[in-house]
């Protein structure tokens, strides 16, 4: 079972995804949105699952900064302008397998977990 965690190291919803993990045991590899931006197959992936407008954080303060709480552009154009600007994305960003998660979600991570771990074998 593969766990990757998109965030970054200041986002509190992302310490607490990464804390979670760890209390469960669960290997995890975490992606600093600031330091490598994810890849635009990848938040493909959410936007499938999500739509583009669930991957946008309108209340951040670079959404505001840039100017985009006026410009009106569609949520796709925002996904793509946030491959180059990461601090537009709602994070944490979590595949757990082949399902995926935005924001600070542990019941959808906690279900995620229960369908990809393997039944203990009877004694």
């Amino acid at each position: 079972m593969t766990v990757q965690v998109f965030g970054f190291k200041s986002c509190q919803d992302t310490r607490k995804a990464l804390r979670f993990f760890s209390e469960r045991r669960v290997a995890v590899h975490f992606v600093d949105l600031d330091e490598r931006p994810a890849a635009r197959g990848e938040l493909r992936r959410f936007a499938d699952r999500f739509g583009a407008g669930a991957l946008i954080d309108r209340e951040s303060p670079r959404f505001r900064a840039l100017g985009l709480h006026v410009a009106g552009d569609s949520p796709e154009r925002l996904l793509e302008r946030a491959t180059g600007e990461p601090r537009l994305l709602r994070t944490p960003l979590v595949r757990i397998g082949g399902k995926v998660a935005i924001g600070h979600a542990p019941a959808e991570w906690q279900a995620a977990l229960a369908g990809a771990r393997p039944a203990a074998p009877p004694r």
